[in-house]
């Protein structure tokens, strides 16, 4: 049996798909991976919300899949809108990486040093709200390009930090770099930061099989759907500054939820724990608590802007 793997031409991309074709090979599957330029990889000097969001990274891979040119498709799991194309989803769940957002820099050891007036590189909504309360006066700039791209801008000096997802740092060697490890309690992280998720054709059977045999982690695919769960509820994407974090002890779910205007001073903030078995429930249970509370008025403000 051989199975194509479709991916990015990223770094990180890259080491992703070879993870997890190097553990199918493991199972006596033969491998190939095709590599596909997304338009999100083209287009690398407008923020991601204002283009159309994180489907970006998918479309073309997605497209790819249908037509038989790639039987799989490996992605950073928080980069997944949490719909797809008809015969398509995931399949299975790779085992969570630290859900932690890094902070960088050649000036400072963590991001409270930081002074009124410092740039603050990141692209990403849920980050700069979050940021705003870290460290006050910061002038928070878009950054996007890969995490080599990323880094350099700041060793440049075009930025004071930088904040970027500590699970890709570490997968490709560059976690050295990192000056401080936000918690969970400091930054929220982003729904399903850490995890893999591997998409296929629902109706190829024999691949969903020997995928889940040679990667899937149940523990990390039960967090993963109550933070994708509380994510549809609020129907949220780039354009929204929000976050969902889950953690599974024994048989029992806790989650955080966040949700927050762009400049991160109308905030609002929740949690919930319940039976695993319930985890989209649960999602979906606390996503609503955060509507009632008044998030529904940030969103709606929020989509009005756009």
């Amino acid at each position: 049996m051989k199975i194509k793997i479709g991916t990015r031409r990223s770094e990180l991309a890259l080491w992703q798909a070879n993870h997890v074709a190097e553990a199918l090979e493991k199972h006596g599957v033969r491998t190939e991976l095709v590599k596909i330029e997304t338009k999100g990889d083209k287009i690398l000097d407008v923020p991601l919300a204002k283009v159309g969001g994180k489907g970006l990274f998918v479309k073309e891979i997605e497209e790819a899949m249908l037509n038989g040119d790639i039987d799989i498709a490996v992605h950073s799991l928080k980069d997944v809108p949490t719909f797809f194309p008809d015969g398509l989803g995931l399949i299975a769940y790779t085992e969570r990486e630290s859900p932690n957002d890094a902070f960088l820099s050649n000036k400072y050891d963590s991001i409270e040093q930081m002074r009124p007036g410092d740039v603050l590189g990141t692209s990403s909504l849920r980050r700069k709200a979050q940021a705003a309360a870290l460290a006050k006066g910061l002038v928070i700039k878009d950054l996007r390009g890969n995490v080599n791209t990323r880094i350099r801008k700041m060793e440049e000096g075009q930025y004071d930090g930088i904040i970027l997802a500590y699970s890709g740092l570490k997968r490709i060697g560059l976690d050295s770099k990192v000056k401080q490890v936000l918690s969970s309690r400091q930054m929220i992280p982003a729904v399903c930061q850490g995890t893999l998720g591997i998409e296929g054709r629902l109706n190829d059977h024999a691949t969903i099989s020997k995928v889940r045999e040679a990667m899937h982690h149940e523990p990390s695919a039960v967090r993963s759907r109550a933070e994708r769960a509380f994510l549809k509820r609020l129907e949220g994407g780039c354009q929204v500054p929000f976050a969902g974090y889950a953690v599974l002890e024994d048989a029992q779910l806790e989650m955080v939820g966040y949700v927050s205007d762009f400049e991160g001073i109308s905030t609002f903030f929740d949690s919930i724990s319940g039976p695993a078995d319930e985890a989209e429930a649960l999602g979906v249970k606390l996503a609503e608590k955060l509507l009632e509370a008044g998030a529904d008025r940030v969103l709606a403000a929020i989509a009005l802007y756009e």
